[in-house]
């Protein structure tokens, strides 16, 4: 059952919201939604691990599909494939909310991380990619486009800069600082929907085992007592990293470095080593005045250090 339609159409380069029209729900669906570089392929291989009760690797794009890209795999060939599986689904979108159908039957978790670290991680993301051209096509043949995706600066204060200013069709980005806030934004405001789970980038990095254990019990799943630690290994980025291969076969035609430049490193604040004080001062401005006091601290810091979305009074 709909509780809240999609209340807007978002068409980017990368995205279209339109392709979810076509879903049609499972009692037990799990959508993992988040802005892009914000341990979106970290928590479909976490949510992967519970459903299967199994660390062996999985071929993450394969068993959780990307729903709203609309530069890679045609929508029917996407639908069809979520149709014909027989495990309990679990799909990525990296829309904002106010895109996304609420469906009560459907679990959802959103992943953050700050923005900052979310800017610079796209950054290496964006350098290592090499099939524009893919991007290209989306943008010129969608008329609310109609053009090609903007190249991203090798600088990356440069990049930064572009990214928090968006202003000019020379310098505008995909996703920019406005599209990051605004979807930051969409699932804050939803925070306590009992079938939303907020998770943070720093906590799973800080208490992978206590936040896994939050994603188990919000999707109802449980692991017997012994299987539990070798799951909770297979989610930890270095074994991540020596799975690649399996995790994500076929990236090396997309990205330098294949799945390894995929990903990255999967740390926190590498900012610091790219930006000036300036910099980072201009992006706490611009999230002090767009953001709420509440969800400023916890993209920032966190859960554990900020509090519980759920309970925050904001």
């Amino acid at each position: 059952m709909v509780s809240r339609p999609a209340s807007r159409i978002v068409r980017t380069w990368h995205m279209d919201s339109r392709r979810w029209d076509g879903y049609a729900p499972r009692a037990g669906d799990v959508v993992i939604a988040t802005h892009p570089k914000c341990g979106t392929t970290w928590t479909q291989r976490i949510v992967g691990l519970l459903i299967f009760q199994s660390p062996e690797p999985l071929a993450v794009m394969e068993v959780s599909p990307w729903v709203d890209s609309r530069f890679t795999t045609p929508i029917d060939a996407i639908m069809a494939r979520i149709e014909g599986q027989t495990h309990r689904r679990f799909l990525k979108s990296h829309l904002p909310l106010d895109a996304l159908p609420v469906l009560d039957e459907v679990r959802y978790i959103h992943v953050a991380r700050d923005g900052l670290d979310a800017c610079m991680s796209w950054h290496n993301h964006t350098l290592h990619y090499k099939r524009f051209e893919l991007l290209d096509k989306a943008g010129l043949d969608d008329e609310t486009i109609g053009r090609p995706y903007p190249r991203p600066a090798a600088d990356p204060g440069d990049f930064f800069r572009g990214w928090i200013d968006g202003a000019g069709a020379a310098r505008a980005m995909e996703p920019d600082a406005s599209a990051f806030f605004s979807l930051e934004r969409s699932y804050w405001t939803e925070r306590r929907r009992a079938n939303l789970l907020m998770v943070h980038y720093n906590d799973l990095t800080a208490d992978l085992d206590g936040e896994m254990r939050r994603i188990a019990a919000f999707l109802g799943i449980e692991t017997p007592a012994p299987l539990w630690p070798n799951l909770v290994e297979a989610a930890t980025f270095e074994a991540m990293k020596g799975d690649v291969g399996a995790l994500l076969p076929g990236l090396e035609n997309a990205f330098e470095g294949g799945a390894a430049g995929f990903l990255f490193k999967g740390s926190n604040e590498r900012w610091r080593e790219s930006l000036s004080g300036a910099d980072a001062a201009l992006y706490r401005r611009r999230a002090g005045a767009e953001l709420s006091p509440g969800l400023d601290r916890w993209l920032r810091s966190g859960r554990l250090a900020a509090g519980d979305p759920a309970t925050m009074d904001d």
